[in-house]
């Protein structure tokens, strides 16, 4: 046994951890019971231990114990065995092998190695759940309420508010059930008064959600006056927030002030916040001096862009010029608190650090930040629109100052934009050349500055005609800016301009290619393939554009033009339809549903559209037209007086409405003719002295009584006396209009007055000229070739032929193409009847004409149609 001790090594003094590798026998258990002096002090209790052969030395060192005196001792055993440690003898006595406590080598042997205790066999079964206890009950009952307050959330937020408030209500209701339940069971001390602040605090807010504002007020005021809740007091900024909402302003700032005296100053940014509530609300009151007191200490503690806008307001409301230009400073200097673009660039061709920018480049963060600084632009170029021309003496001055001021903080970019503010504004005061003048100042800027103004200048050309200039710098936009779609849509509307089609068409898709939201590239897409006669093409242009605009009365017009085009009336007309829904006071939408109608032979329903478009614009010559034709057809020539009365009032010049209105009175029936003018003669005698002529058409007129069966209006039963004096103020006015002298003659003939002679006299003489006027011409025309003949057509003397040679445009009607030529000379003493060679223009037999209403989208005229409303930005 002695040849297995090692005593330990005394020189090696140095190295402190040496002998730890090593292995020492006397910790070897499995020879102990070799060891007769260990297993004899294992037996023997009492007496002292026979001394070893060995000694080791311990790294224990015996504890003395002070004594009274101040002197100190080991400790030994009470049966006098020396300490393990212990010096005696100057030997300091070895430490010894100690068993684990509760570790006996015996019971290991022959058992299985198991730590876990597996050998025991299966865990008892738990106690059966007793559901009938009043604990678990409650348990449950609490479980249900937590339930119903979580779907009553969840419900708000997807929208469903009525669903919300039910759930909201049912919470309430079992909770006061579970409060029954356990002041029964448990003292009141155990009531869980977390569950029952939350349900009330979510039954008021489903109130004011549903805009049931006393019902939230009455259960907030339950929370707040409960004073076991705990900060409750914040609560009254929701109160405040209803009364703000009810326009109760006295109310809302007592409760904001209640809210703000019961939070602490430790919550700065509530505090904040509720100031800048009664800084609105002394806003919407008109208390300014009071909402500039709560903006300026917002902008003093914890400036925002919100508050310092709202401060811009209030002095700009007292008109405190000084105090905006600083306020305005201030609103620059807020600190934006997002990160630079620069870390969204990769600085290398690392392919982690790529992967990595790329997928923070659109994140939620970025997102935010991106809004963050998007507002900020809106509230400063805002504010800089609004005290600009009130800070200086002028507008630009004060353009000028806002844009010196803004260059020097940390949004250098909105000053271009404040740069072509001030030309809009420009343009708003008319001034297109200081407006021109000051776009032209960015052609020597950056590239999407350069790319913008020059765009706005392109339209500004474009609107003048001048398309030599618009062309020139919607290229100059388009080399700046390839991906502009506006001023790609610019540069297609300069080439649709000069009359290539398929260019312009080529401009107008790279526009939609590079924004698929350009409505008005696809809108002269449409019209580019129109003009092309591509006409289904076109349809489907159209067709994708109302999916976008439902309710854009030129692209309703332009489906319903080209189902028509295609020959399809029936869908024309349903468009159309839609198109009147949508701008039902339209006259010329009306009119030309009224034309299409009357086209499938509905006179009616074309008399209804006609009749409409005649009431909201009552100048539309061809509809007036129409409406006079249409009361001669149905044999009411009284109703058609007024239509060409203001026919003659908007082309006084054009004697065939003055003959109209004459022909009618000498064809409608003396009786109702004479009744109508007694009626009315009063009221249109004070009518016009109240309104211009032409606003007399307006009103309704009195509707004749309907001609009896089989009886005609014709000359026998004419009102002769006003049809003569009708005459009579036409020769007057145009004396060489040969009509005119016809029906004088066979009138005064008829009625026998002495004046015949003198008209047939005039129109024998008028006949000779006009012949000998050809014959000198050799034309073989009707006398409306040579100049005289250009005299006479102005003057209405050519009747039927020279009446409809008005201006560009204007269509010779249908009654006056049935109007008698003038070849043949009358001779006022021959016998025959004087209205063998007449063909009375106002009979049955003619045609009515049929109105082509003016297209409500001019297409020639494609400055109106093709531009869209981003040229120019708000």
């Amino acid at each position: 046994m002695m040849e297995n001790v090692h005593l330990a090594p005394e020189t090696d003094e140095d190295d402190l951890y040496s002998g730890y590798n090593d292995y020492n026998p006397t910790y070897d258990t499995e020879e102990l019971e070799n060891d007769t002096a260990f297993q004899q002090a294992v037996k023997t209790s009492h007496g002292r231990r026979p001394p070893i052969t060995a000694k080791i030395p311990s790294t224990a060192v015996a504890r003395p114990v002070a004594t009274g005196c101040g002197s100190k001792t080991s400790l030994a055993s009470s049966m006098g065995r020396p300490m393990t440690g212990a010096i005696q003898d100057g030997v300091t006595r070895p430490m010894t092998a100690v068993r684990a406590a509760g570790f006996t080598k015996a019971a290991l042997r022959g058992s299985a190695f198991d730590p876990l205790g597996q050998s025991r066999g299966p865990a008892p079964p738990l106690e059966a759940r007793n559901e009938d206890s009043p604990e678990e009950k409650i348990r449950q009952l609490e479980k249900k309420v937590n339930e119903l307050v979580e779907e009553s959330c969840i419900a708000n937020s997807c929208g469903d508010l009525k669903l919300a408030l039910e759930k909201a209500k049912d919470a309430g209701r079992k909770e006061r059930v579970l409060v029954r339940q356990r002041e029964q069971v448990t003292s009141p001390e155990n009531i869980n008064l977390d569950l029952t602040y939350s349900v009330l605090f979510n039954l008021a807010s489903q109130y004011s959600a549903n805009e049931m504002y006393p019902e939230a007020l009455n259960t907030y005021q339950v929370i707040v006056k409960n004073k076991m809740f705990s900060n409750a007091g914040r609560l009254k900024v929701n109160m405040g927030n209803i009364y703000l909402k009810q326009r109760n302003y006295s109310k809302a700032i007592k409760f904001y002030r209640m809210a703000l005296d019961q939070i602490p100053s430790v919550h700065k940014e509530m505090r904040i916040k509720i100031m800048q509530n009664i800084g609105v609300t002394f806003i919407k009151t008109g208390q300014y001096s009071d909402a500039i007191n709560s903006f300026e200490h917002i902008m003093s503690v914890a400036p925002n862009l919100k508050a310092g806008f709202n401060l811009i307001l209030s002095y700009f409301a007292v008109g405190d010029r000084e105090k905006m230009k600083k306020a305005f400073q201030k609103l620059i200097a807020v600190p934006l608190e997002t990160d630079e673009d620069g870390k969204y660039i990769s600085p290398n061709d690392d392919p982690h650090t790529n992967l990595v920018i790329e997928a923070i480049k659109n994140d939620h963060l970025r997102q935010m930040e991106r809004e963050r600084k998007a507002m900020a632009e809106k509230y400063i170029m805002t504010a800089a629109k609004l005290i600009a021309p009130v800070i200086e003496t002028s507008f630009a001055v004060g353009y000028d100052w806002c844009v010196e001021v803004v260059k020097a903080s940390q949004y250098v970019e909105l000053a271009n934009d404040l740069e072509i503010n001030k030309a809009i504004m420009y343009l708003r005061q008319k001034d297109f050349n200081q407006a021109v003048e000051t776009l032209k100042m960015f052609e020597k800027k950056d590239s999407s500055v350069k790319s913008a103004a020059a765009t706005n200048l392109s339209f500004l050309y474009y609107l003048e005609n001048e398309f030599s200039q618009a062309s020139s710098y919607a290229d100059l936009a388009v080399n700046s800016d390839r991906y502009n779609p506006s001023a790609l849509t610019n540069k297609g509307n300069t080439v649709f301009a000069n009359g290539d089609y398929e260019k312009a068409a080529e401009f107008y898709k790279e526009a939609l290619r590079n924004d698929s939201s350009c409505t008005e590239a696809l809108y002269n897409i449409g019209l580019t393939c129109k003009k092309l006669n591509r006409l289904d093409e076109a349809l489907d242009c159209f067709l994708k554009l109302h999916a976008i605009l439902r309710n854009s009365a030129q692209v309703l017009y332009q489906i319903a033009n080209i189902y028509e085009l295609m020959e399809d009336p029936n869908q024309a007309m349903e468009w159309l339809m839609q198109l009147i829904s949508v701008v039902p006071t339209d006259s010329r939408a009306l009119s030309k549903l009224g034309g299409l109608y009357d086209s499938e032979g509905d006179k009616s329903q074309a008399f209804q559209y006609y009749y409409e478009s005649y009431r909201y614009f009552p100048s539309n010559i061809e509809v007036i037209e129409w409406l006079g034709a249409y009361y001669i057809d149905t044999q009411f020539c009284e109703k058609a007086i007024q239509y060409f009365e203001r026919a003659s009032l908007i082309q006084p010049t054009q004697v065939k409405w003055q003959l109209m209105v004459a022909s009618c009175f000498r064809r409608s029936e003396q009786p109702d003719v004479q009744e109508s003018s007694l009626t009315q003669g009063s009221a249109s005698r004070d009518h016009r002295q109240r309104s211009p002529p032409f606003l007399r058409a307006l009103c309704l007129p009195p509707r004749a009584p309907q001609v009896a069966a089989g009886h005609r209006c014709g000359v026998t039963s004419g009102n002769y006396q006003k049809a003569l004096d009708t005459y009579k103020d036409i020769h007057r006015k145009f004396p060489e209009n040969v009509e005119c002298l016809r029906f004088l003659v066979r009138l005064c003939t008829d009625i026998g007055l002495k004046e015949v002679q003198e008209y047939a006299t005039k129109l024998k003489r008028l006949e000779k000229m006009k012949e000998i006027r050809e014959q000198r011409t050799k034309s073989g025309r009707d006398g409306s070739g040579g100049p005289r003949g250009r005299r006479d057509g102005s003057a209405g003397s050519d009747g039927g032929q020279n009446c409809g040679a008005g201006s560009r445009g204007e269509r010779l009607s249908a009654q006056l193409r049935a109007l008698p030529r003038t070849e043949e000379p009358y001779d006022s003493s021959s016998n025959k009847e004087l209205d063998a060679s007449y063909v009375d223009p106002l009979g049955p037999q003619i045609e009515r004409p049929r109105t082509a209403a003016k297209k409500r989208v001019d297409e020639d005229d494609f400055a109106d149609e093709e531009l869209g409303d981003d040229l120019l930005p708000e």
